[in-house]
């Protein structure tokens, strides 16, 4: 089980304040690495850190800002030396029939879900060692309304698999977790609808939503020894949606 350890490593985790990215912070916490964890919300950022025990640093970014990636770097390693493991979590999630979408809202998922990812990698080149980028279901299969996030997803896997063959000879990995659906707050209002959690289970061959934690166990297994032979892939953690389910009509 010691390939599963990350102790020594240090990892920087974005979208670290709630859901997702904050339980893949406390996940490699647990085993064993440092963590600095980065989004907007210091306070919550704080929250989530005060719950780590391995001398975790907090750092506040707007990762919309062209800069923020090259700053979060320097701040990072500043921090801890140098980045061992990179989880590129943070994202903005649009759902909304395509008729009405702006450029804004296009614009500000590329910036955040796929030039933000690339240019924190380049930043953290040479040293680090992994990378877990953040996908969606939505990148793996079709799903309504979500054209520009689903694009981004796309994008993000496309990089990973350019990554890891570019970065494969100096012994760096890059790989993608994609998530089914998540009970996490950004879909609270969803769940509320009646029918909806009912519906999603239907569509689900575990028959149950996903955990925060459900993910974060999957980017450990990434970022370790464990998967050390493991570059390049998408790994759907989606409770076998994309693989089993139609997403309009349920089991087939």
């Amino acid at each position: 089980m010691d390939l599963f350890r990350l102790d020594g490593r240090t990892a920087l985790v974005t979208g670290a304040s709630r859901g997702i990215g904050a339980a893949i912070a406390k996940a490699l916490d647990a085993a064993g690495a440092r963590v600095a964890v980065a989004a907007r919300n210091r306070g919550a950022l704080e929250a989530v850190a005060g719950g780590l025990v391995n001398e975790p640093v907090v750092l506040e970014t707007d990762l919309a800002d062209p800069g923020a990636p090259a700053e979060l770097a320097a701040g990072a390693v500043a921090a801890m030396g140098r980045v061992d493991v990179l989880v590129n979590n943070a994202a903005i999630a649009h759902r909304a029939p395509t008729a009405g979408l702006t450029a804004g809202v296009v614009d500000t998922q590329y910036a955040v879900n796929v030039r933000a990812p690339l240019l924190l990698i380049a930043a953290l080149l040479p040293d680090v060692r992994s990378i877990v980028n953040l996908s969606s279901v939505s990148g793996v299969v079709g799903t309504p309304n979500r054209a520009a996030y689903a694009a981004t997803k796309g994008a993000i896997d496309a990089a990973t698999r350019s990554l890891a063959m570019e970065l494969g000879p100096a012994g760096i990995r890059v790989n993608s977790v994609a998530p089914g659906t998540v009970a996490t707050d950004l879909w609270a209002a969803n769940r509320a609808v009646p029918g909806v959690i009912e519906q999603v289970e239907a569509q689900t061959a575990l028959r149950r939503w996903a955990t925060p934690e459900d993910i974060a166990g999957v980017v450990v297994f990434l970022a370790s020894d464990a998967a050390g032979f493991v570059t390049g892939e998408t790994v759907c953690a989606d409770g076998g949606m994309a693989r089993t389910l139609d997403l309009y009509g349920g089991p087939v």
